[in-house]
């Protein structure tokens, strides 16, 4: 006797659930990769001061938020991370990481070109004394 086929409406929604929230999945995991690396951008010269070799990983690191700041650019993260919340069925956020995780709290209005260089100056000011310091 031939085993009965299973209703292709049924066999796909819970495919289509497994499906969005591995895309959610995917997108909770780059938002905390990305802030993991925001926090290395500002805070990754105190590693320099241990270990002087970090300084090849970092200041590229540095280099690149302290453009994407001054540049009003968004970083591909921010548009991976979109792109994994509209596939897994969610409407992403407009605006930079920084923007809508972080000064969503304390600015809600959001944030400006000018706070936007006030953050590229502080991570700038932050590194350059610190590079300046290990390479006396």
């Amino acid at each position: 006797m031939p085993q009965p086929q299973l209703d292709s409406v049924q066999h796909s929604v819970p495919q289509d659930r497994l499906t969005r929230m591995l895309y959610k999945l995917a997108a909770s995991a780059l938002a905390l990769f990305h802030l993991t690396f925001i926090l290395f951008v500002v805070f990754g010269a105190l590693l320099v001061l241990k270990w002087p070799k970090a300084a090849w990983i970092h200041l590229p690191a540095a280099v690149w938020g302290v453009l994407i700041e001054f540049a009003g650019w968004y970083c591909p993260l921010t548009r991976w991370e979109n792109l994994m919340l509209r596939r897994a069925g969610e409407a992403g956020y407009s605006g930079g990481f920084v923007a809508h995780y972080i000064f969503a709290l304390i600015y809600p209005n959001g944030l400006t070109r000018g706070l936007e260089i006030a953050i590229g100056l502080f991570v700038l000011i932050i590194n350059v004394g610190v590079y300046v310091r290990v390479f006396r």
